[in-house]
């Protein structure tokens, strides 16, 4: 089980978590090593645009809704340089990220899933 699976297990059980992703596929949205937010997800509230916590093909990322199909329950998930990871069901989709580096990622706190 990778760093990310950890998380996303968290989030699942409801914890909100903080960490530190590293690598380059969000950059300027997030920078290796900047400590990030990531709180449950209304996965029905998703929007493109959003980071979300997600599992595609069963690999866990820290990536960006690229497309949404509510009527099929699923979002497409992308890094931030044009990489589309694939569609993944509402179920697979763990968290949303709300803040990067103590700043608030706009637009989230309304997708946050009150347990």
């Amino acid at each position: 089980m990778g760093m990310l699976d950890a998380f996303a297990a968290r989030v699942a059980a409801g914890a909100e978590v903080r960490f530190r992703p590293t690598g380059s596929s969000m950059i300027p949205l997030i920078r290796s090593r900047q400590q990030v937010t990531v709180a449950p997800v209304d996965p029905a509230k998703l929007e493109v645009g959003d980071i979300v916590l997600a599992r595609v093909a069963g690999t866990t990322y820290l990536h960006l809704v690229s497309a949404v199909d509510h009527a099929n329950a699923r979002v497409q998930i992308s890094n931030n340089r044009g990489r589309v990871n694939g569609w993944t069901g509402h179920a697979r989709v763990f968290g949303i990220c709300t803040e990067v580096e103590g700043a608030a990622r706009t637009g989230s706190s309304g997708k946050v899933l009150k347990r």
